[in-house]
């Protein structure tokens, strides 16, 4: 697209991400229904295309259809911007994330800090989610989720900042380019540390007690309906698809492989998709965990392990750097 006029350059690249952005969470909603469908011994509606393929297609114009209600005793404005708030910075973050050394819609400098400071905006849409909706247990369940966010985002960070050092580089694709197979074992347990830390950012199981579908409805989301409860998950699938790329990029290589010259893309494109597999198979297999096992995790556990593997990461760079 170098050759291309700067303008048609920026829009052919938004046309792209946005594209990518409609499509790729719906696909991974689609993977967790039949996922766990099948991971359960059953078949999970089936009417909708082919192996009931076009399921959320079909949920999409259910929502659609649903009328959209805005409580009497909500905060209207804060109400109605929650939805937009946790689902437009995950669209601007893909932007930024590199598929192969060319495939990059927006290479800022920096991009490991942008991506970070960005996606964890989201947060505020679930604080005025819970804040907006005018009921204490819709409030209730925000905070929750905000002191979850808050603690699960120093881990995260820190365990990313490893693997910065260890490239000497805050580029994503300078990291990605960086990348060698010990890594593997080298940045193994800030890997293990931010691949939980993302589980929890995105409020899925075993870390999704402020939302617990089945005991507290959703939390902060309980007075949504319509397409501002849809967009809450299309957030949610977005959210995977974001942190499973990031993982990718920075842990597995980004588009390391045979004929990465080619099938750079392609390879991106399925080490993502078996990370963001093992994301969907954690909500079948493990239980719920309280609020106050939670923190304890965050503080005790992926802190002091992540700042262990930073020491590591430095020990090394100076003894092989």
């Amino acid at each position: 697209m170098s050759d291309l006029p700067l303008t048609v350059e920026i829009i052919l690249k938004a046309i792209v991400v946005l594209a990518a952005f409609l499509t790729l969470p719906l696909a991974i909603g689609q993977t967790e229904h039949k996922v766990m469908a099948h991971m359960q011994g059953r078949l999970g509606p089936m009417e909708a295309g082919p192996h009931g393929i076009a399921q959320l297609v079909a949920d999409g114009i259910k929502f659609v259809q649903k009328e959209d209600i805005t409580p009497a005793a909500a905060d209207k404005w804060v109400f109605r911007l929650a939805p937009a708030v946790a689902l437009i910075p995950y669209l601007v973050v893909l932007a930024a994330i590199p598929w192969s050394a060319a495939w990059v819609a927006a290479d800022v400098p920096a991009s490991l800090l942008f991506v970070l400071a960005v996606s964890s905006i989201g947060v505020f849409g679930t604080l005025m989610a819970g804040w907006g909706s005018g009921n204490k247990y819709s409030l209730v369940g925000g905070m929750r989720a905000g002191a979850q966010l808050v603690s699960y985002e120093l881990p995260m960070v820190l365990a990313a900042a490893s693997v910065a050092m260890a490239a000497g580089t805050l580029s994503l694709t300078g990291i990605a380019t960086a990348w060698s197979w010990w890594w593997l074992l080298w940045q193994l347990p800030g890997a293990l540390v931010f691949l939980i830390a993302a589980v929890a950012e995105l409020q899925r199981v075993p870390f999704d007690s402020p939302i617990a579908d089945s005991e507290v409805v959703f939390g902060p989301y309980t007075e949504y309906s319509g397409l501002g409860f849809a967009f809450f998950l299309l957030a949610e699938y977005a959210g995977i698809v974001v942190m499973s790329l990031l993982f990718t990029v920075l842990f597995l290589g980004g588009w390391s492989g045979p004929w990465s010259d080619t099938l750079g893309p392609l390879w991106t494109l399925l080490k993502a998709t078996m990370v963001a597999i093992l994301i969907l198979w954690l909500r079948v297999a493990w239980p719920r965990v309280r609020e106050d096992q939670l923190q304890r995790l965050a503080w005790m556990v992926l802190v002091p392990l992540a700042l262990a593997q930073l020491a590591l990461t430095g020990v090394g760079v100076v003894i092989w750097g």
